[in-house]
């Protein structure tokens, strides 16, 4: 270890996601703070005792010392919701707010990504994550990391810490990008409860700006139906439904004889000038003016 830089160490051989995920936290922590850090691999003890970061490896978590491990007897603690801490859930806890600048942005990370990668290498008995209604078929989660990218039985053991580094680094650019994208879409909701609050009609909700992220915003209110939204690549109108944020049922369909129809089809069926196309599955529409995707509003909320 370089005497001048701050040492970040984790146990050396195989590697999980929550390791990979804890030291590419704290690489950001300290770039953040324009500090030099190194990264060992190791499961020396006397190397671990002199580390400044020691990271799921030591069986102690005390972050007063630095130390976040979760191995020892009886773990290191449990969610409210009842998942275990592993490495990665200890250190973010520590230092999330300080990396992403906020609470709220801190909390929608962890629930994203912290709470399933700790899950996973904890492994919570009698709790399961999902249950798909298919035989055998799974979500592909980052869980998969370890499996995917440790060395087979046909490659070279010997260049794991490589590959350990390399997975460092993207687990870094895809906390940096999530940090980025909750933070503006903190921001954006702001001025999507704002068109909510000047909504005449609360059922429907005017945005301005396609880009606004309304999808977990407006679940949370009790009235709105749809959202009307420019375009702003194109220069059309769409209309939306409302649905719940983790599942695709809407609070109310587009009318059934829209579905699948385009152009002068949906112009004549609708009665709507300027209509595009309906999706077959009736959660959005298409209009070519505001006026029309307004008009097309109105009726799917008489409908």
């Amino acid at each position: 270890m370089d005497g001048n830089k701050i040492s970040i160490v984790t146990h050396s051989s195989g590697f999980h996601t929550d390791d990979i995920f804890a030291v590419a936290t704290l690489s950001l922590l300290l770039e953040k703070e324009g500090k030099g850090y190194t990264i060992t691999r190791s499961r020396n003890m006397e190397i671990a005792e002199k580390a400044d970061y020691l990271v799921d490896f030591g069986s102690v978590y005390d972050p007063s010392i630095k130390r976040f491990d979760h191995h020892q007897e009886g773990g290191a603690g449990k969610r409210e919701n009842g998942i275990p801490y592993a490495s990665f859930g200890l250190v973010w806890k520590e230092y999330g707010v300080d990396i992403s600048g906020s609470q709220t942005v801190a909390e929608r990370i962890d629930k994203m990504l912290v709470q399933p990668v700790d899950f996973v290498d904890a492994d919570p008995k009698g709790m399961t994550l999902f249950e798909s209604p298919v035989k055998d078929l799974h979500p592909f989660d980052l869980g998969m990391i370890k499996i995917l990218f440790a060395p087979t039985w046909k490659e070279d053991i010997l260049k794991i810490d490589e590959t350990f580094l390399t997975l460092v680094s993207y687990a870094k650019a895809l906390l940096s990008r999530m940090i980025t994208y909750y933070s503006n879409e903190v921001e954006g909701e702001k001025f999507v409860l704002e068109a909510y609050k000047n909504a005449e009609d609360k059922r429907l909700i005017l945005l301005e700006n396609s880009e606004y992220p309304w999808l977990r915003v407006l679940p949370e209110l009790p009235e709105p139906l749809y959202v009307v939204y420019k375009n702003i690549k194109n220069d059309t109108w769409s209309i939306k439904c409302v649905r719940d944020f983790w599942s695709y049922k809407a609070r109310k369909d587009l009318p059934e004889s829209w579905a699948g129809k385009r152009d002068a089809e949906l112009e004549q069926i609708s009665g709507v000038p300027g209509a595009v196309f309906c999706h077959n599955a009736r959660f959005m529409a298409v209009n070519k003016t505001k006026e029309g995707i307004l008009k097309m509003a109105g009726i799917a909320l008489n409908s």
